[in-house]
């Protein structure tokens, strides 16, 4: 089976210094949601790119290995995955933003 690149230090600093960068992008960029979006969406292209076209091809062609791997996965935290935010999330933050709205301009018009 190839190198883990958990073992390997220069990778992990490489990949932890990136994960930084791609972060502090983000926080840099708080409250421009079509930024975060645009981000967020290249984040799960890339990871997509990853898969298809590096890991897939990269899996293990032996019992024993692909046995190896599935003990790694599940001993290291599981499959990756990338997590949609839900629409009724989404939806259930607007309501709460619109109820707000109305209850302050309900509040506004009993002080005049």
């Amino acid at each position: 089976m190839a190198q883990e690149p958990v073992k390997e230090n220069n990778l992990v600093d490489r990949l932890q210094k990136t994960t930084a960068d791609i972060y502090q992008l983000a926080e840099q960029n708080q409250g421009d949601i079509i930024f975060l979006l645009f981000l967020l969406r290249n984040l799960e292209s890339v990871h997509r790119q990853i898969r298809s076209n590096i890991f897939e091809p990269s899996l293990p062609e032996t019992r024993n290995d692909l046995y190896a791997l599935v003990k790694d996965i599940e001993e290291q935290g599981g499959w990756p995955y990338i997590e949609r935010m839900k629409l009724q999330s989404l939806l259930k933050n607007l309501k709460s933003d619109l109820q707000s709205d109305y209850s302050n301009s309900d509040h506004l018009e009993q002080q005049r």
